[in-house]
């Protein structure tokens, strides 16, 4: 028992034989009260001491090594490191690593050699980094960034067991240059998908008019009227137009029973003016070329061959296209040329005029 316990036993019985006297002459015990009382009071004490050695520690706090002092904290230790180079997905495009690494050592086995403690915490970090990066694509460094966060968050033994490492304040991104090559990557990229759908799109429309639309005249009449269905004498008037347009589509000639329905290519001659004017030559197959193209224009304008304006923008065109190869100009000069004046013949011979002598017209 300790002395405090002593001191508190001891006054605990003084006060109890006070309490027992005081009732005692109050109440005028017999003389067996008074000698019990105090034999109640001798034996108390004694078996309360008695208790209290039976339960006192056998370890006394005066011999432990460190008696009564806290248990020390854990060691840790803190490093930065910056720009670190980790792999991606994509080869040469390596994400720039900067963390503080903090560890804590661990107890080391008997004899085992001294080593540098933050060397392999840092070894460790980025192992652990490495793994997660080594999967991930260059242009997501934000998004890794915060992936590597949480996953070095943790303390972790290392490979060896001599210490346990995490770290804090991750940083990840790519090198500026890097960063510019991936948005022109991924700008050209972009491109690349529109036009490869906009080119499969066409493909199709081609596809569709060539191979359906097209196929044949009845086929594009029938497109014609779905898309006209309030207009069928329309669609009727457009027979001819959609059989023009059938043919040139398949390259083939047009049907015979359809030709009658074929617009003319050219204007009747007389609707141009009076005979005489500067009017254009029936074309062949071989002459539609740029002087059919030059007569649609002229129509195009509102203007008529003959026309004072259009000798001179022949003429203009004419020039332009004379230095062309196979000069194309030439089909302008034959599609609008000029008829051949009649030939001229000699003067019709006067009434013979009389001699000066009056005797008949002179040798």
């Amino acid at each position: 028992m300790r002395s405090g316990q002593k001191t508190v036993t001891v006054l605990i019985t003084v006060i109890f034989a006070l309490v027992v006297a005081i009732v005692g002459y109050a109440t005028h015990w017999p003389t067996w009260a008074w000698a019990t009382s105090v034999l109640v009071l001798a034996v108390v004490p004694a078996a309360a001491l008695r208790l209290a050695n039976r339960h006192r520690d056998p370890f006394p706090a005066q011999y432990l090594q460190e008696p009564d002092l806290p248990i020390p904290p854990a060691e840790r230790r803190e490093l930065r490191i910056t720009g670190v180079a980790l792999p991606s997905t994509m080869e040469d495009y390596d994400f720039l690593l900067t963390a503080t690494v903090r560890w804590c050592p661990l107890s080391a086995p008997t004899g085992a050699p001294l080593v540098n403690l933050g060397g392999l915490a840092v070894d460790s970090i980025l192992e652990r980094a490495s793994r997660v990066s080594e999967a991930r694509h260059p242009a997501r460094s934000s998004y890794v960034q915060h992936e590597l966060n949480g996953a070095l968050a943790t303390m972790r033994d290392d490979s060896t067991g001599r210490v346990e490492a995490m770290a804090l304040d991750v940083t990840l991104e790519l090198s500026e240059r890097d960063q510019e090559r991936l948005d022109t990557l991924a700008a050209v990229r972009k491109d690349e998908d529109v036009w490869e759908h906009e080119r499969k799109y066409e493909q199709s429309r081609r596809a569709y008019l060539g191979d359906d639309v097209l196929k044949d005249t009845g086929s594009a009449v029938v497109w014609w009227l779905h898309r006209n269905e309030d207009s069928v004498d329309t669609t009727v008037k457009d027979i001819g137009l959609l059989a023009q347009l059938t043919s040139a589509a398949n390259d083939e000639d047009i049907s015979d029973r359809l030709r009658h329905l074929v617009p003319p290519a050219v204007h009747d001659p007389e609707s141009y003016g009076a005979p005489g004017s500067w009017i254009p030559a029936q074309p062949t197959e071989q002459d539609r070329g740029f002087g059919h193209a030059f007569e649609q224009l002229l129509k195009a304008a509102g203007m008529s061959p003959d026309d004072k304006e259009v000798p001179l923008l022949a003429a203009h065109v004419d020039m332009v296209l004379a230095q062309r190869e196979g000069d194309p100009a030439s089909e302008i000069r034959h599609y609008f040329a000029k008829p051949d004046p009649p030939e001229e013949s000699g003067p019709a011979p006067g009434p013979t005029e009389p001699r000066d002598d009056g005797d008949g017209p002179a040798d």
